[in-house]
């Protein structure tokens, strides 16, 4: 039985860093921020990934993270810690992003850029058939039981702990290179394919990549290196690469400098 958990709990977390790096690496840099261009082929297996691990809808999810970066810790944040709460968004997340993806007007506002193809008028937007096949296939592989515990332990790590400090703990602890309310947090961003560097990426929206300093490691980052070396990816410029050639709207104020006017 010690084997069995060990091994569903091995299935399940393989399972959430599949969902992780389809999340940061297509969901995020490529549909939302546009920092990296993905061949149809990849897009596709990233985004069956997600339909069976988590049946979100990509419009929803693109619009609301996009509100969240028009109003970053303002008033108008679907998810601020310091406008909600940081319990409740530490442990609530799923709440605030389920209310704003639910109006159609975000949707509309937000991934206007964004229109359903065959593919996602036929499965992707039929978001909990997905999920069920996906709970089904576990429990294929793993029997009923430690299926159901595999399924149920990626969706808590997912869900309530993954997701949840990207949008929690990273707006409440940690460092700061540059000037936003973001943090970043390398041990989060360990976890959960590079996203816990978060106050780089809202320095740096664009950037493919949200490492900047030495000591930073963005694990996403060396798949899209990957994958543009055999020509199924092309990236957007860098952090680095936007600082040796900065421009007006891709340079915000590193911090502690008195920012250029």
């Amino acid at each position: 039985m010690l084997q069995d958990f060990f091994v569903a709990l091995l299935v399940s977390s393989v399972v959430t860093q599949v969902t992780v790096f389809s999340t940061t690496i297509y969901l995020h840099r490529a549909a939302t921020h546009r920092s990296v261009v993905l061949h149809p082929a990849v897009e596709w297996l990233f985004r069956f990934a997600l339909w069976l691990t988590t049946g979100l809808v990509i419009r929803e999810w693109v619009a609301v993270h996009r509100k969240h970066h028009a109003f970053a810790d303002e008033e108008g944040d679907p998810h601020s810690p310091y406008l909600k709460g940081f319990w409740s968004v530490q442990l609530g997340n799923v709440f605030h992003y389920v209310r704003e993806a639910r109006n159609k007007d975000v949707v509309e506002k937000y991934a206007k850029d964004m229109q359903d193809d065959a593919w996602d008028r036929g499965l992707f937007n039929h978001r909990w058939v997905g999920p069920a096949l996906g709970v089904a296939g576990l429990c294929a592989l793993l029997g009923v039981g430690w299926g159901l515990f595999a399924a149920a332990f990626h969706g808590f790590m997912y869900v309530f702990v993954l997701s949840s400090s990207i949008n929690g703990l990273c707006h409440f602890r940690g460092y700061r290179n540059f000037e936003n309310t973001a943090t970043n947090i390398q041990s989060v961003a360990f976890m959960t394919g590079g996203e816990g560097l978060h106050n780089n990426h809202h320095g740096y929206p664009r950037s493919p990549k949200f490492s900047y300093k030495a000591t930073e490691f963005d694990p996403a980052w060396l798949v899209i290196r990957a994958l543009t070396a055999v020509g199924l990816a092309k990236p957007y410029k860098t952090i680095d690469e936007h600082l040796a050639r900065p421009q007006a709207a891709d340079a915000p104020p590193v911090a502690g400098t008195v920012p250029s006017h």
